[in-house]
């Protein structure tokens, strides 16, 4: 997934495509489908990654199989806010983090 400016960071659509997943467009023609488990496996907030060290917190153990998104709120013109089945709701998904992920799950690095 290569992006040349930063105004290919913006995604054209965010939807869901099942119960589970999020499926993100982005302005520079790739199509991103990011499993709800894995987003929610990857929340960036303090109460899943230690402020101080970056230890991520959070188990697999920790986490439904089943958890998917129960909405999702833009913050800003930079990120999502994914509220989870699970009750969780604090981890921000800036553009940038996104698109690293969606290079992990497509393979392209």
């Amino acid at each position: 997934m290569e992006f040349s400016t930063p105004q290919e960071l913006k995604p054209i659509s965010i939807n869901r495509v099942n119960e589970y997943d999020v499926k993100i467009n982005w302005k520079n023609g790739m199509e991103v489908i990011y499993p709800a488990r894995r987003l929610r496996m990857e929340c960036p907030c303090a109460v899943c990654v230690d402020e101080l060290t970056g230890v991520r917190r959070l188990q697999e153990n920790m986490v439904a199989e089943d958890v998917h998104p129960a909405g999702i709120d833009p913050v800003g013109h930079y990120a999502i806010q994914i509220h989870f089945s699970d009750g969780h709701n604090t981890g921000i998904y800036t553009w940038e983090k996104l698109v690293d992920l969606g290079k992990k799950l497509t393979g392209n690095t």
